[in-house]
């Protein structure tokens, strides 16, 4: 994978490296369908991080799912570098919120970390490279022997990351990945993903629950209605390049910004949608 390292962050690419059109989910059941997702549409350049927040239950696993081909759509379709997703594709990696489930307890972390490059067949000795340069970049090099039960929280969802980075996707899906550890670790684990991102160019899709945690981390933050979902709005994230939890957070745009997409995620839960 080349890097393509980011100088601002709030700045766009052109190339397309995935395309969500008209995206519809519709959970069928013996009496009844749920419509989850209705006719949603968005474009993520290549290398770029972009964020997506809205009210709980608005459909954002859902929307994940279809995007990483674990989870058939309606209608509509997932396009990544120009090919429509109808599984999971060979150059997308996923990050889950329930860290612990994806790792294997059995397993030392270097295991968890080559699992995925076994199955793809990567040779020995490319293996072991790819696996020590993950650890070494989420800082876990010391502790490759270890077995996740005897880790922090904090140090599982580095694991997992890890065992992302390695796998050199060309997109990185990440599911609300830190809402299960505390407030330090959490900054600690955003401004480790903003490090990796910049140093490996690769392309960012970041789900989470936490609008303050979007604007940080975002070049651009889409909010969602609540459901059936559509993109209510689209903002983007004009801050300084080089981010910190303390600079970047206490600056009066950094309000200006979470105060627009919480307005917006309160207008989704009164019901209020985009027209579509």
């Amino acid at each position: 994978m080349t890097a393509t390292p980011a100088d601002a962050i709030g700045e766009h690419t052109t190339t397309a490296m995935l395309d969500v059109r008209r995206l519809q989910k519709i959970y069928q059941s013996k009496d009844r369908s749920v419509e989850a997702v209705r006719e949603l549409t968005f474009t993520v350049g290549a290398g770029e991080f972009v964020c997506i927040v809205g009210p709980s239950g608005a459909g954002k696993t859902t929307l994940l799912k279809c995007i990483a081909g674990l989870l058939g759509a309606t209608s509509g379709e997932v396009v990544l570098q120009g090919n429509p997703v109808t599984g999971p594709p060979a150059g997308m990696a996923v990050v889950f919120q329930e860290y612990g489930r994806s790792l294997f307890p059995w397993m030392t972390v270097r295991q968890n970390v080559e699992l995925p490059l076994k199955e793809k067949r990567v040779a020995k000795a490319q293996r072991r490279r790819l696996v020590d340069d993950a650890l070494a970049a989420v800082g876990l090099a010391e502790v490759h022997d270890s077995h996740p039960w005897q880790l922090s929280g904090g140090m599982q969802q580095r694991v997992a990351i890890a065992r992302a980075v390695a796998y050199e996707p060309n997109i990185l899906l990440m599911d609300e990945p830190f809402a299960a550890v505390d407030a330090q670790t959490r900054a600690d684990l955003e401004d480790l993903v903003l490090t990796l991102w910049k140093r490996l160019g690769v392309t960012i899709l970041f789900v989470t629950h936490d609008i303050d945690e979007s604007v940080y981390l975002g070049q651009r933050v889409i909010v969602l209605s609540n459901s059936p979902t559509v993109v209510l709005e689209e903002v983007p994230i004009d801050l300084p390049g080089d981010r910190d939890q303390l600079t970047t957070r206490s600056q009066a745009r950094f309000t200006e910004l979470r105060a627009r997409i919480y307005a917006r995620i309160q207008e989704a839960k009164k019901g209020r949608r985009a027209a579509v």
